[in-house]
C-alpha cells in the first residue's frame, strides 16, 4: 500500500473569512472553467500553484483547474479544448493567449489497466489512472502544492497540511521523499526552484536525500530539463535558484562541465561573474524588460567555454581554432544534459567568440564589429567579465565611446595601420582561462579566370 494514504483523509477546510483569496485576484477564465464545470455536474477546484501563490501573496501567471471529469468529458463542455499529453493526460482550455489546464484527479494505485507505469528504478513514465480528491492531493508533490480552491463556498481544502507549512513558509514533500524524487527526479530541481520563487525553506526531510539522488536527472528527457531551467532563470529569482542548486548539490547534475569550472577557477572570478548574470537578469525581469536564454546561457556556460579552450591552448592549437572548437564540444555536451535549441545555442556561440575582437582596434576591424548583429549582446557580455576582471575595463570604455560617436569622428580616431592590441593567453580572459586574439585570418587568393593547371581556354 502507498505510504501516502492509508485512511480516508479529513480535510482542513479554511472558510473565506480566513484566507485572504478574492475572486477579483483569480483569472476570470479559470473561474468560467470551475462555473461550466459545476453546471455540467462536475467537481471543480483551482488547484496547485495558483492557490499557494494567492495564499502567500504572490501574483499566479497560471491556473490550473482540478475536476473529477474526464478530459473526454472536460472536451464535451468546452469546445475551445484541446486534449495533450501521453504520460499525463491533461485537458487544455484555450481562451485567446490564455490556457487554462483541466486535469482529472489522478490516483496512486494502478487499477490494473496499464495507465499507470514505472520503471524499475521507480521513475514514474504513465499516470493516468482517475481517483478522487483525496488520492489527488496525495499525489502531488508539496504540501503547499495540494490546496483546493472551492468556488461554491470560497473556501480552501487542505489534505496534507499545506496551509500551515504556506504560512510556515515551508516547502515540504508528501510521502516518502526519496520515493517521490525516484518517481520523478525534476521533483529536486522543482523544490529548489519554488525555494527560491517563494523565499521558503525546503524542510529537512526532503533536502537531506537531494544530493545523493541528483545524479538520477541524467535520466530525465532534456528537453523538460531546458523547460525547467527557464523557469528557474528567466522568472526573476535566477541568483537564488542557482545558489540552491549549488546548495544542494544538483549544479553538476544540470550544468556539469561549469560546475567542474567553476570549482577549479580559484580566483571566484568566474562564480562571481556567474551570479553578477543572474542578478541583471533578475532586474531586467523586475523592469519588465526583455530576456533571452542565450544570453543567459551564455552566462551559465561561460567557466566551461573558459576551461575548454585554456585545455585546447595548451594543446597548442590555433586560437582561432580553438575557440570554435571549445565552443562547438560545451554545446554538445550540455545538449546531452539540456535540450538547448539552435536558435539559443547559435547566437551564445557568436557571444563567446567575438569576444577577443573587442581587443581590437584596427579601423576595418571596429567598424565590422559595430556592424556585426550580435555586436549589443555581445558587448552586454564584455561588460559583464569587466565586473569580475576591472583589466577590462579599457575595452569597455572603448567601444562604448565608438558606440556613441559618429562614424566619421570614429574613423578620425582609428590609425587604419595600428596594430592590434595582444594579450597573452593567460591573461586574455578575466578568469586567467579565456583565450588571446587569434593570428589574422589568411585571404584566399583568387584564381584567374582559366587560369591554374587543367585551365581552359
Amino acid at each position: 500500500m502507498d505510504k501516502r494514504i492509508a485512511t480516508p483523509l479529513t480535510p482542513l477546510i479554511v472558510p473565506r473569512a480566513e484566507h485572504g483569496i478574492s475572486r477579483k485576484d483569480i483569472s476570470p477564465n479559470a473561474l468560467r472553467v470551475l462555473y461550466k464545470l459545476r453546471e455540467g455536474g462536475f467537481q471543480g477546484y483551482l488547484v496547485g500553484g495558483a492557490v499557494r501563490d494567492l495564499l502567500v501573496g504572490g501574483h499566479p501567471k497560471d491556473f490550473d483547474v482540478a475536476t473529477d471529469a474526464t478530459p473526454e468529458q472536460v472536451r464535451s463542455l468546452f469546445r475551445n479544448c484541446r486534449l495533450i499529453g501521453r504520460r499525463f493526460r491533461l485537458a487544455h482550455v484555450v481562451f485567446g493567449r490564455e490556457i487554462i489546464e483541466v486535469a482529472t484527479f489522478r490516483a496512486n494505485t494502478d487499477d490494473g489497466s496499464g495507465d499507470r507505469e514505472t520503471e524499475d528504478g521507480g521513475r514514474l513514465l504513465r499516470d493516468n489512472v482517475y481517483g478522487t480528491i483525496e488520492d489527488d492531493a496525495v499525489r502531488r508533490d508539496f504540501t503547499a502544492n495540494a490546496l483546493y480552491y472551492a468556488i461554491e463556498d470560497f473556501s480552501v481544502r487542505d489534505y496534507c497540511g499545506g496551509y500551515q507549512d504556506c504560512q510556515d513558509r515551508v516547502l515540504r514533500l508528501i510521502g516518502d521523499p526519496v520515493e517521490r524524487y525516484r518517481e520523478d527526479p525534476v521533483r529536486m530541481l522543482r523544490a529548489a526552484r519554488l525555494a527560491a520563487k517563494l523565499g521558503f525553506a525546503i524542510a529537512p526531510d526532503a533536502a537531506a536525500p537531494i544530493p545523493e539522488l541528483a545524479p538520477l536527472l541524467s535520466a530525465a528527457p532534456p528537453a523538460r530539463l531546458f523547460d525547467e531551467c527557464l523557469k528557474m532563470f528567466l522568472a526573476g529569482h535566477a541568483e537564488a535558484s542557482f545558489m540552491l542548486l549549488e546548495n544542494h548539490g544538483l549544479l553538476p547534475a544540470l550544468f556539469p562541465e561549469t560546475a567542474v569550472a567553476l570549482e577549479t577557477n580559484r580566483s571566484g572570478a568566474l562564480r562571481a561573474m556567474v551570479l553578477q548574470a543572474l542578478r541583471s537578469t533578475d532586474e531586467r525581469v523586475a523592469q519588465d524588460k526583455p530576456v533571452t536564454p542565450a544570453f543567459l546561457f551564455a552566462a551559465l556556460l561561460w567557466p566551461a567555454y573558459c576551461r575548454e579552450l585554456a585545455v585546447m591552448q595548451k594543446a597548442g592549437i590555433d586560437p582561432l581554432v580553438a575557440q570554435q572548437r571549445a565552443a562547438d564540444r560545451v554545446t554538445l555536451h550540455q545538449a546531452q544534459r539540456i535540450a538547448l535549441p539552435r536558435r539559443f545555442s547559435q547566437p551564445m556561440q557568436e557571444i563567446w567568440l567575438l569576444q577577443p575582437r573587442f581587443a581590437q582596434r584596427v579601423r576595418k576591424r571596429v567598424f565590422r564589429l559595430l556592424s556585426h548583429p550580435r555586436f549589443r549582446a555581445a558587448f552586454d557580455f564584455l561588460e559583464l567579465r569587466a565586473g569580475a576582471a576591472p583589466e577590462l575595463a579599457a575595452d569597455v570604455a572603448f567601444w562604448r565611446e565608438a558606440q556613441a560617436q559618429a562614424p566619421e569622428q570614429l574613423a578620425e580616431r582609428l590609425d587604419p595601420k595600428s596594430p592590434r592590441r595582444e594579450r597573452d593567453p593567460e591573461d586574455a580572459s578575466p578568469e586567467g582561462e579565456g583565450a588571446a586574439p587569434g593570428p589574422k585570418k589568411r585571404r584566399r587568393r583568387r584564381r584567374k579566370p582559366g587560369g591554374g593547371e587543367g585551365g581552359g581556354e
